[in-house]
């Protein structure tokens, strides 16, 4: 069972999607070929906050928060900030009962700006800066992920307290998604290995830390990457985990009673996307985990998971302004944002579609590619889209499954400021994150 056949059980209306399970379950097609989002026209959105514009609906993310807790009612469920950072998302997903995976002083900053309890946090990342670690340690941060033998010396050298630490573990699972995106494999930057030749590098990191009179070993932690589909590659993970507890307790003497396997659960972004079976995920995770930890007569540990995308990915679209379109062997639709709103299909070609919205076409259909505004031939929002043969400057486009790693990697690139962020619920429209200014730009330049 996906995430979005697992909400109509909690009471959720079933949509009349566009294209199923691409676009968000609030989306409609209304008269005159408007779009309803969330109960609002998406095209006076666009006249009263401009283009162009994130638009999220605040009811489906707390829908996709109540999935999660509720297909794993024994599990934390931490949102995974760094998916989309901001005070109404944190808030939301706080009042839902999540709890909150960040990796930086930054985030924690909005966090702690908005009262999310301290103990719900986990503070990640490959390179902590000791400003990241002091902010953990000022806010209470109860658990933080280490990376490295350095970072636990750092850390320990500031706390003073007990303060609860996980090991990042890296556990040579290859997920088959785009190298820009896997993150559980031997190789790059996350975590300690455990290949042979290196393994002892994570029981000097165990070593350490039980050295260190301010820290407490709790668990550990890995992540396999992101827009994983298969729950197969989870659950290889957790068994490999469990094995490396096993083995800590041999070799050390303790028994942790933490386990982080992180996120990464995939969304549908074009028709024919494979969705995130959550139900076949916690079914096949409970049996490896008792299976493991019962052969080894080792206890059942304090399961978290840390899904971003699969919570806010889904609640989002963006919508853009034509500005112009150029036919030759090719033909272009230029918007007017680009990669500085959406650096995904130039960081690892990530692919979208995108659909002519606030006016109804008879035109016949042709393949076109949707371009941004930037000085970057590789500025390509969507490829190959079958849109009207007569879109033309001023037109809206809608783009579906941009509620995540859209805002958050947003750049000013050319000097174009950031797109505001509105949430959206029954209708009413409510400005989360401003659209940033060229005197923003303007007043972090000092010469």
């Amino acid at each position: 069972m996906t995430l979005s056949e697992l909400l109509p059980s909690l009471g959720c209306e079933a949509a009349d999607h566009l294209e199923p399970g691409i676009w968000p379950r609030s989306t409609r097609l209304g008269p005159g070929g408007e779009l309803l989002f969330a109960g609002a026209p998406v095209s006076h959105l666009a006249a009263r906050f401009g283009t162009p514009a994130y638009l999220l609906d605040e009811d489906e993310v707390r829908q996709n928060a109540r999935a999660y807790r509720k297909a794993l009612p024994d599990a934390e469920v931490a949102y995974a900030s760094k998916a989309l950072c901001t005070r109404a998302v944190l808030r939301w997903v706080a009042e839902e009962g999540l709890s909150l995976d960040t990796c930086s002083a930054g985030e924690i900053a909005v966090a702690r700006s908005v009262g999310f309890p301290a103990e719900r946090i986990l503070l990640h990342g490959n390179a902590k800066t000791p400003e990241d670690l002091k902010a953990a340690l000022s806010y209470g941060v109860r658990r933080i992920v280490v990376d490295s033998l350095d970072e636990i010396e750092q850390l320990g050298a500031l706390a003073t307290g007990a303060q609860q630490v996980l090991i990042r573990v890296t556990p040579d699972v290859a997920a088959g998604t785009h190298a820009a995106i896997t993150t559980g494999t031997e190789g790059q930057k996350f975590g300690f290995s455990l290949r042979e030749e290196v393994r002892d590098n994570l029981g000097r990191a165990v070593s350490a830390v039980l050295a260190q009179p301010g820290l407490r070993l709790a668990g550990l932690h890995c992540h396999i990457g992101s827009q994983v589909s298969r729950v197969d590659f989870y659950e290889l993970a957790a068994r490999k985990m469990i094995g490396v507890l096993v083995a800590l307790r041999e070799s050390h003497g303790v028994t942790l009673r933490e386990l982080d396997l992180g996120g990464g659960h995939a969304v549908r972004y074009l028709p024919g996307d494979t969705g995130f079976d959550i139900d076949g995920y916690v079914r096949r995770l409970r049996v490896a985990l008792a299976y493991e930890c019962t052969s080894h007569g080792f206890p059942l540990p304090k399961l978290t998971i840390e899904p971003g995308r699969a919570i806010v990915g889904p609640a989002g679209i963006t919508v853009y302004r034509v500005c112009a379109v150029k036919r030759g062997s090719r033909t272009f639709v230029a918007v007017d944002g680009g990669m500085s709103d959406n650096a995904r299909p130039s960081l690892y070609g990530a692919a979208y579609t995108a659909r002519l919205i606030g006016r109804r076409s008879r035109a016949a259909r042709r393949p076109m590619t949707v371009v941004g505004r930037h000085c970057e031939s590789g500025d390509v929002l969507a490829d190959g889209l079958s849109l009207p043969d007569d879109v033309h400057p001023g037109d809206l486009l809608a783009v579906p499954c941009t509620g995540a790693y859209h805002h958050s990697l947003a750049s000013n690139y050319n000097h174009v400021g950031r797109p505001p962020v509105v949430g959206v619920s029954r209708g009413t429209a409510t400005l989360l994150v401003r659209r940033e200014t060229e005197e923003d730009l303007l007043k972090r330049d000092l010469g």
